[in-house]
């Protein structure tokens, strides 16, 4: 198993993004102590890059920030400020890249950035569409989605007064008022209330 030949055999396979288990399913043959022990050597060489816990991206790859967001922790898809950022809903770009998510809420930090994930509920992990960012096939919140989990999150941590939101007005009249709403029920109460006297605005 020496690098030239695992390089190559990722390429074959399109895995710019893989995990100790991708590798092992790949090397059927090899001792699994003894891929983990070329991963970890290929790391300190700087041929690979360790992204999480068993998660590796090649070292010559430049993988966007969204896409890299799906692969870290599935399932999930873009949304919170890093989507109303994306669709103008806010002025201001974000400093890491948010997504949702029905697994429990978590933060994870690498050299690429910091990818948070907050948690929902099942029945309202919805909204999301499948979108080619920077050439490559990325989840990520419908604008309405994206301003319903970003409302609820919010709430969630106890904000009440949404007067100091920099909401790009001319872009959230051009959402569907309609659709938020609904996405709002799917969440709770208060986030329906809350988006009802924003979109008011």
């Amino acid at each position: 198993m020496d690098y030239p030949g695992f390089q190559r055999k990722l390429q074959e396979k399109k895995l710019e993004i893989f995990t100790l288990y991708d590798i092992e399913a790949l090397y059927p043959q090899n001792n699994p102590k003894t891929i983990k022990n070329n991963l970890h050597n290929w790391v300190k060489q700087g041929h690979i890059q360790r992204i999480k816990k068993n998660m590796y991206l090649l070292q010559e790859k430049n993988i966007p920030a969204y896409y890299l967001a799906n692969k870290l922790y599935q399932p999930s898809y873009i949304s919170h400020e890093t989507a109303l950022s994306f669709y103008n809903l806010i002025p201001e770009e974000t400093a890491h890249t948010t997504s949702t998510t029905t697994k429990p809420t978590r933060t994870i930090k690498n050299k690429h950035g910091t990818f948070t994930y907050h948690t929902i509920k099942k029945n309202a992990y919805t909204g999301y569409k499948l979108m080619k960012i920077q050439g490559y096939k990325t989840l990520i919140a419908e604008p309405e989605k994206a301003l319903a989990d970003f409302i609820y999150h919010r709430n969630r941590q106890g904000q009440k007064d949404y007067e100091g939101e920099r909401f790009n007005k001319k872009q959230l009249n051009k959402i569907s008022h309609q659709k938020t709403m609904n996405y709002a029920k799917k969440l709770n109460k208060k986030t329906h209330q809350t988006i009802k006297q924003i979109l008011k605005k």
